[in-house]
């Protein structure tokens, strides 16, 4: 098929990817404008633009599709399908009507559970057992649309957003291709009124740990936070980023820590940090951390 393909972050490169070893054509590439990163703060494409560009594909990256220019831009575009995955702007009406069989579109989450923004993030601090991926034919709300196909994982005890966001960017990939391969003989299915949540965008003042909470939520922020933005606490005086745990038998007063390998009581139960970051520093697993940084029974976090 002849592909329009809207998505930014690296979610969305395995999509793409994907895609073009199926055989199928993408006519243009849509991705939200280069930004400033790094230390010069010079600006720097998104995943998706920089794949596109090693691929020799056509990109566009406007920062409103609701001027003219964009419409006219748009409305030149002649695709059977639109393939929207983790794109970042909300599509006007006559993008959606644009590609013959309309846009779809690849969702993190077991919809209608976890409609917007951080699907990954908010099933692990829910502690979710389960997550997936949708294909999703898109309509005017905001992941509101009929389901194609649905693809279900567990979710790991100890795993983290990072690597439950590369499983599903996997299965999303494997789902989208097959989806168009039955196009033709598959039927959307409405999603249900009941069990709708929504997965606001993570904010950087949910990060900070709050030690007299339960050791379960604890575990969840840590992993559900990890990479990005990461939860975090201060030791000694310094913020230092919490990036994986596990939940442990031991209990304390909240805060303290219980032994040599970094096993922190909260509000009830315990968990062991597994792996940390230290301002200006990468991140390190605990053993290695501790012998630059040590941290010492009955310290108080």
């Amino acid at each position: 098929m002849r592909i329009l393909f809207m998505g930014t972050p690296e979610f969305s490169v395995s999509v793409l990817d994907a895609l073009i070893n199926a055989g199928h054509e993408i006519v243009a590439v849509f991705c939200q404008p280069p930004r400033p990163a790094g230390r010069g703060k010079k600006d720097r494409p998104t995943p998706v633009h920089a794949r596109a560009l090693e691929l020799g594909l056509t990109v566009h990256h406007p920062k409103s599709l609701r001027t003219d220019e964009s419409k006219a831009l748009i409305s030149s575009i002649d695709a059977d399908v639109g393939v929207v995955v983790a794109y970042g702007l909300i599509l006007p009406q006559y993008v959606l009507d644009q590609p013959t069989r309309g846009c779809l579109n690849i969702h993190a989450s077991l919809l209608p559970r976890w409609r917007g923004a951080a699907p990954i993030h908010r099933a692990i601090m829910a502690g979710d057992k389960e997550t997936g991926v949708c294909i999703m034919q898109m309509d005017a709300g905001l992941d509101t649309g009929p389901v194609l196909m649905e693809r279900v994982l567990e979710i790991g005890t100890e795993e983290t957003t990072a690597q439950l966001h590369d499983r599903l960017a996997a299965l999303g990939a494997t789902a989208i291709v097959d989806t168009l391969a039955d196009l033709s003989n598959l039927s959307a299915t409405p999603q249900p009124d009941d069990g709708v949540t929504y997965a606001e965008k993570i904010d950087k003042s949910e990060s900070r740990i709050d030690w007299s909470a339960s050791a379960v939520d604890v575990d969840r922020k840590i992993r559900g936070l990890s990479p990005f933005p990461g939860a975090w606490t201060e030791i000694d005086g310094q913020r230092v980023k919490l990036l994986a745990s596990r939940l442990t038998n031991e209990s304390g007063p909240a805060g303290t820590v219980l032994d040599d390998s970094l096993t922190v009581a909260c509000g009830d139960g315990a968990v062991q940090l597994l792996r940390l970051q230290r301002a200006g520093k990468g991140a390190q697993d605990a053993d290695i951390f501790l012998r630059g940084f040590p941290v010492t029974k009955g310290q108080q976090l």
